[in-house]
């Protein structure tokens, strides 16, 4: 019998108008598909579990909707380009899912996967991203504190990325306006993003 997670119900219930009729189709698929799926919520955005690890993931944005394999590549096959966290590209409405037919056959071999316990194949090395391009708001607030300046430059691309991505993240204007004041103050003090974390660590 499949698992219903009502943190998932709530998910759908705060998305986007637009969003919610995707996600329900989404859901009910993948429960067709695969009856003995659980969900839960990882990183926070609904997934779907079978035989010990994720089949499928599936999360609501701002403009568009995601819904993507944990063994991609596996699933969907060689050449088929992953679009960020989606298989199938951002998806506006009800006309953007796969044909009914394909999409669950598609659940079914992610399942099968599983079940028979194939990993996903180690990551390739990529080429190392470049430096992240700093907003403006950012860049202004940053030539107003020498030492805020001093440690962003100082610091990699990865940690750049990390608060640059935290800034224009926001989605309200008054909070990427806290989050600048806060990133100032940081990288004043020499601390990276995820400091606190870093800290927490034995």
């Amino acid at each position: 019998m499949s698992h219903h997670d009502p943190r998932v119900d709530a998910y759908i219930a705060q998305s986007a108008p637009f969003a919610q009729p995707i996600l329900e189709r989404l859901r009910a698929l993948v429960h067709q598909a695969c009856p003995e799926v659980e969900e839960t919520l990882k990183w926070r955005m609904p997934s779907f579990l079978y035989a010990g690890g994720i089949v499928c993931t599936m999360a609501a944005f701002k403009r568009h909707v995601a819904f993507g394999f944990w063994k991609h590549a596996l699933v969907m096959g060689a050449g088929v380009e992953r679009d960020g966290m989606g298989s199938f590209g951002k998806m506006t409405s009800l006309r953007d899912l796969p044909p009914q037919r394909d999409l669950l056959a598609l659940i079914r071999k992610a399942a099968a996967l599983n079940a028979q316990g194939v990993k996903t194949p180690g990551p390739r090395k990529a080429a190392p991203r470049p430096r992240p391009e700093v907003p403006a708001d950012l860049a202004a607030a940053l030539r107003g504190n020498r030492a805020a300046a001093a440690t962003f430059r100082a610091f990699p691309p990865g940690r750049q990325r990390d608060y640059v991505e935290w800034i224009t993240g926001a989605r309200r204007d008054e909070t990427r306006q806290r989050r600048l004041a806060q990133t100032v103050e940081w990288l004043a003090q020499g601390k990276p993003r995820n400091w606190k974390y870093l800290q927490a660590r034995p």
